[in-house]
């Protein structure tokens, strides 16, 4: 439990820290924007490459592993989503909303620092794609989903042409495919922009943590969702549980694959979710308050699914 400990603390300590400088030295939302630029744009997208690029390219080309990965997140967006218009009789664009809390986890900011942490560069490649592919399925379902709901105001021309570029424009999307050719190559960037590089991509995790923890404390608690207990119990435990089911059965996958996707499907609500709801107008203090509160929750649930792991608890396989 102590090496679990370690792992963990220090990882949600960086969101702590960030929450606490936000509280006790407040500064304008606007102020966080260049460290979360830094972040998007330069950092992680670092990492992503550098990794990416040692990586045989056999291994970039797992279609069963995608499915099962994105697949699993879609089975929560479709449950919650089904129960937000079915049984709480919300609207299209709010139970879009309401299902993205659910399934739509923080993956590009916690995901690759806690991967890496718990299972080590073996880590870097299954990251990178359940990232890239799981935020293309994103960045087309809300849209669609707001546009049917008429709430998007867009044309479906338009529409459809800000959904590719918002895909193929995507930093992180790009940094993939670009360490994805360089992996085909075999090219090796020249030494000083590999240490460039390495610099940038040791400074994602401590920046991603410290900037989520200050967007956290700028949207404090106001609206708690009635829903929030379904939308915990779906993200924090379902999707992960769902994900390990799915991983088991359509394919075999090495260890260190299979556990960090449950890990990264494990993940709080990511904070695109608020940006989403705050985008369209809907939903939006509720959205937040998903964030801060399953948050809070994954502290003990991702601690709880690490402990399990690491002292082999859960099989690699469940149909082995």
């Amino acid at each position: 439990m102590t090496g679990v400990t370690g792992l963990v603390l220090p990882f949600f300590g960086l969101i702590f820290i960030g929450y606490a400088v936000a509280r006790l030295k407040p500064h304008p939302a606007d102020a966080l924007g260049w460290m979360n630029t830094f972040v998007i744009y330069v950092a992680l997208p670092a990492l992503f490459f550098q990794l990416l690029a040692k990586t045989p390219i056999e291994r970039l080309t797992e279609w069963g592993y995608i499915f099962g990965a994105v697949a699993s997140t879609y089975i929560v967006f479709a449950i919650m989503f089904a129960g937000s218009l079915l049984i709480s009789r919300s609207s299209i664009a709010e139970s879009t909303i309401k299902g993205l809390a659910a399934s739509y986890g923080n993956i590009g900011y916690m995901g690759p620092g806690l991967a890496l942490l718990a299972f080590g560069e073996e880590a870097a490649v299954p990251v990178a794609l359940i990232f890239c592919f799981e935020n293309m399925v994103h960045f087309a379902v809300a849209p669609m989903m707001m546009a049917i709901s008429g709430g998007s105001g867009q044309k479906p021309g338009r529409l459809a042409l800000e959904v590719v570029r918002k895909i193929v424009l995507h930093p992180f999307i790009v940094a993939t495919a670009a360490g994805v050719a360089a992996a085909a190559i075999n090219f090796a960037p020249p030494l000083p922009v590999e240490r460039l590089l390495a610099y940038l991509a040791s400074a994602a995790a401590p920046c991603a943590l410290f900037a989520m923890g200050v967007s956290l404390a700028l949207r404090p608690l106001k609206r708690v969702p009635h829903e929030v207990g379904a939308i915990v119990f779906l993200k924090l435990i379902l999707h992960p549980a769902i994900c390990y089911v799915m991983l088991s059965w359509v394919g075999n996958f090495s260890e260190s694959w299979v556990f960090s996707a449950v890990l990264l499907a494990s993940l709080p609500t990511a904070t695109n979710v608020f940006v989403i709801s705050q985008q369209y107008g809907v939903w939006m203090e509720r959205a937040s308050a998903s964030v801060l509160i399953t948050t809070l929750v994954s502290v003990g649930t991702v601690t709880a699914l690490l402990y399990a792991i690491t002292n082999g608890l859960l099989p690699p396989d469940l149909f082995p």
